[in-house]
């Protein structure tokens, strides 16, 4: 018998690090919860309709008709993993919902395919520091130590848009330094040794062609490193900009929006945060 409801909380992502683009994310404890409960008519909306129906797909289970909220505090298209806290909660909400047909693994699989890159993905679904390739997928607990300091600016960025400002091919040299940083990016979460990610966070991939949706982010990035933290970097497609630190993260912070402000990228907040280590989970 399917219970009257299940919510699943799923935790917003900063993916990329700079030079890991598309591979590298991290679970931060900023949520979203997604409630499905029975209904008499299928959901109308194109975004959760796609997903339901690949959950359906993917478990053999016939389709049936749900009604779903989502409440939280992820903000939509900031570079914060906002659709996969959607596609997450509801995937795995519905698999809980109609007695668990797919593991936890198939589930993931399901919104992966849904985004179209894993980078949020793993740490949404896993928590914590996440590497995810095409072979294979791996995540480690990040030391509560590490600070993440989000500086969200008022407007948002479309992905679609920022996907499309990046080049096709980027110079030998400059993929050889993206391949460097993002390996010292992985030994450090991996060792606990996060003084490697000083100076680890400069890319060439997709950061230089997005900055320009983001006023003042190189200012911001540059503020950051200034005010003690171990580096800055535009959180999945922006506007989000995430900064990286050890101590002092409401002096980060605050560098960061007046840098935004001076440069005429209008008004940000911040939020200090910390790794989840848990990952989505029904609550």
């Amino acid at each position: 018998m399917n219970p009257a409801s299940i919510s699943v909380r799923v935790p917003a992502t900063a993916a990329n690090f700079g030079p890991g683009f598309d591979c590298l994310g991290v679970a931060l404890n900023l949520y979203n919860t997604v409630t499905v409960s029975a209904a008499d008519t299928p959901w109308p909306d194109d975004f959760i309709a796609a997903a339901a129906d690949n959950f359906f797909t993917a478990s053999g289970r016939p389709p049936r008709p749900f009604a779903v909220t989502v409440s939280g505090d992820v903000p939509r298209s900031r570079g914060l993993g906002s659709s996969v806290t959607v596609r997450l909660g509801l995937v795995a909400a519905l698999n809980a919902f109609f007695d668990s047909p797919l593991s936890r693994e198939d589930v993931l699989d399901v919104v992966v395919e849904l985004e179209g890159h894993p980078d949020n993905a793993v740490p949404g679904c896993y928590g914590g520091f996440a590497v995810s390739g095409k072979a294979a997928r791996f995540t480690v607990a990040v030391e509560p130590v590490v600070r993440f300091v989000a500086v969200i600016p008022d407007h948002e960025v479309e992905t679609a848009a920022a996907r499309r400002a990046l080049p096709a091919q980027i110079p030998l040299p400059l993929a050889v330094e993206n391949i460097q940083n993002t390996s010292l990016i992985v030994s450090a979460f991996l060792t606990g040794k996060y003084s490697l990610l000083k100076g680890a966070f400069a890319d060439h991939l997709h950061q230089p062609y997005r900055a320009g949706f983001i006023p003042g982010c190189a200012d911001a990035i540059r503020h950051a490193e200034q005010a003690g933290a171990l580096g800055a970097f535009i959180s999945g497609s922006g506007s989000t900009l995430m900064a990286v630190t050890l101590d002092r993260p409401e002096l980060v912070a605050e560098s960061m929006k007046l840098a935004l402000t001076e440069a005429g990228g209008g008004p940000a907040h911040s939020l200090i945060l910390s790794a989840d280590n848990e990952g989505a989970r029904v609550i």
